[in-house]
């Protein structure tokens, strides 16, 4: 929902990277070698470095990415430097160090080239895109701990990035930081909520 507030012109290319993030976060939750999964990462990264310079084979997230988001800009190098925030998490401990290392690599890349397609600039964008990742990974950890470090951590982040008033063209990334802090909040209201449409609609009209 979040994504349909960006410009018509930016959303093929938005929903393209999205894409990317998604099948890296698949990987990452269907691997239970580490070995594995890391080998299976290293094909994407190789994949994503050649996007610069080649048609991608038939595998329709590349195909997408090349034909959308590297024309506007965001190189093969940048995608491909959001795969370290993945692999932080295929070599446990998830401490602070493997957080925050995921934090930047996967949230705070990924909210930059985002905002590159918005052709927006502010600084609040790492700031969300760091506490949106830590708040989508507290969602699909099974320990407290590291759960709760997320958590904490997402919530600062989100608190922080969502200070003041976000221009219109970035309110599809505000409107994703809104949604996650309800996702860090004490009774998180569940996707779909009145309540927590509700506030989404603010955003996008207001940009608070």
């Amino acid at each position: 929902m979040a994504l349909t507030y960006a410009p018509a012109s930016a959303k093929p290319a938005l929903a393209a990277l999205f894409a990317l993030d998604q099948m890296l976060g698949k990987i990452v939750r269907t691997t239970r070698e580490p070995m594995v999964g890391q080998m299976r990462l290293t094909w994407w990264y190789e994949a994503l470095l050649k996007l610069d310079k080649a048609a991608p084979p038939a595998e329709p997230v590349l195909q997408a990415l090349y034909a959308t988001v590297v024309p506007a800009g965001v190189s093969g190098p940048e995608l491909a430097a959001m795969i370290d925030g993945w692999d932080a998490l295929l070599d446990p401990p998830l401490d602070a160090v493997a957080l925050e290392r995921f934090a930047a690599e996967r949230g705070e890349r990924l909210f930059a080239a985002a905002a590159h397609l918005l052709a927006v600039e502010d600084r609040r964008i790492a700031v969300a895109g760091r506490g949106w990742a830590l708040a989508d990974l507290s969602l699909r950890l099974s320990d407290p701990v590291s759960r709760a470090a997320a958590r904490e951590r997402a919530a600062i982040a989100l608190e922080q990035a969502l200070t003041g008033r976000w221009p219109s063209r970035s309110r599809a990334l505000g409107a994703l930081a809104v949604s996650a802090r309800f996702d860090v909040v004490p009774r998180a209201l569940p996707e779909g909520s009145p309540k927590r449409v509700a506030r989404l609609a603010w955003h996008r009209l207001t940009g608070y």
